[in-house]
């Protein structure tokens, strides 16, 4: 089944640049993935109404590459809450040549566990 549409509520977008290429001119797994933990940190602070910090990625997949110029869109919602964690599953999307085509290009599931002033854990409100 192909999506056609983004899963979630938008989140963060960006444009690729040039200077985000790996060795084969597309833009580097590694910088998408940066922007998924950003954009999932920014779900999961505002779930856990306060510090996160990344604790786990989980069934990340790349699907297509992103191309320079690409406008990369994360989408994002709240998969799970535990005691001091949240899940928070992400699909990123590119708009393509001017808008032309959008296409889904990873999607992956990251977790954060919710963190007190002194960077202890702490429980999340589940009300």
């Amino acid at each position: 089944m192909t999506e056609t549409m983004p899963q979630g509520h938008a989140v963060l977008r960006t444009v690729a640049m040039p200077a985000d290429v790996n060795g084969a001119g597309d833009i580097f797994g590694g910088w998408v993935l940066s922007q998924m933990d950003i954009a999932g940190g920014i779900v999961s602070a505002e779930r856990a109404r306060g510090r996160v910090a990344t604790v786990a990625i989980e069934a990340m997949k790349f699907i297509r590459p992103v191309k320079v110029s690409d406008i990369l869109c994360i989408y994002g919602e709240v998969e799970r809450v535990g005691n001091t964690s949240v899940a928070v599953r992400l699909d990123a999307w590119v708009v393509r040549g001017q808008g032309a085509t959008t296409e889904k290009v990873t999607e992956g599931v990251f977790t954060f566990v919710a963190l007190d002033f002194e960077g202890n854990k702490r429980p999340i409100d589940n009300t």
